[in-house]
């Protein structure tokens, strides 16, 4: 079954907070960040994160990137994050209940923290750095891979990650669903292929389609940065207890609906500060 994402009164009510929550009530989502001077990324995903609802956002770094991220950040809290063996302690507390990494992590570190955290078996969103990391030989990470996590190529990611797949969907033998079908099904997890038309799939088979075409056509989502904010906004909605295809495919259509809130002009920072007007006009 295929589905076209729109919006649901059951994606709606899912998105509300009671009124009597407590922070905790709506998870603790940790970002993971790499060297000096790239740290933009995982701050855009650690923004998306808290503003799609989760109730506390952590971003962790190398001690030496602490004082780069502080001077950006302040409802967002901060951690150093010196190697793998310190993530793992990190996750000793439950109420910390998703990840995101990737999006500026830098590959080497990617390789080291990506087999780590897939270790927690928490829920997880692998973008940008922890998917390229592993290009060269992508086993390593297909064995770890489990069905907690979303993977978010684009196109490009996608064949050198998954090259038959994305050789037949070039030369047409596949849907763009069918080949993230196969490929959900390869890796056991939620894949999202992202582009104009964005593909989500579960191991199950089942999937989803989401058009940013026609009325819902965003051409100005093409700017740099706005994958780590879908990255996080999907990590943000796991942390609120969304499954991780139904985060894949609520966080496809809330970017996509920041997009077209703003307007021409975008870029990647204001999609998380457009989630309150998105909100706002939803009734939540």
């Amino acid at each position: 079954m295929i589905r076209q994402i729109t919006l649901t009164e059951e994606m709606r009510s899912r998105l509300a907070k009671p009124a009597a929550a407590h922070k905790y009530d709506h998870g603790h989502a940790m970002v993971l960040a790499g060297s000096p001077g790239k740290g933009g990324a995982a701050r855009l995903a650690a923004r998306a994160a808290l503003r799609v609802g989760a109730g506390l956002v952590t971003l962790a770094c190398p001690q030496i990137s602490l004082a780069e991220n502080a001077a950006q950040l302040n409802a967002i809290m901060l951690t150093a994050l010196p190697d793998a063996y310190s993530l793992r302690g990190h996750f000793q507390d439950p109420r910390l209940n998703a990840l995101c990494l990737g999006p500026g992590l830098g590959q080497p570190r990617a390789l080291e923290m990506a087999p780590a955290a897939l270790w927690l078996r928490r829920p997880t969103v692998l973008d940008a750095d922890a998917l390229t990391a592993f290009t060269a030989d992508p086993r390593p990470l297909f064995t770890a891979l489990h069905e907690q996590v979303v993977i978010t190529p684009h196109l490009g990611e996608f064949r050198r990650l998954f090259p038959d797949l994305a050789h037949a969907l070039e030369d047409g033998s596949l849907t763009l669903v069918e080949a993230a079908r196969h490929a959900a099904d390869r890796v056991k997890c939620t894949v999202l292929l992202k582009g104009p038309e964005t593909a989500i799939a579960h191991p199950s088979g089942e999937a989803a389609v989401h058009s940013a075409t026609g009325s819902r056509a965003a051409p100005w989502l093409a700017t740099a940065g706005s994958g780590d904010v879908l990255a996080g906004i999907i990590a943000g909605l796991m942390a609120r207890n969304f499954s991780p295809f139904e985060a894949a495919c609520t966080g496809t259509w809330l970017h996509v609906e920041a997009a077209l809130s703003f307007g021409p002009g975008l870029i990647a920072e204001d999609l998380p500060e457009e989630l309150p007007k998105v909100f706002r006009a939803l009734n939540l």
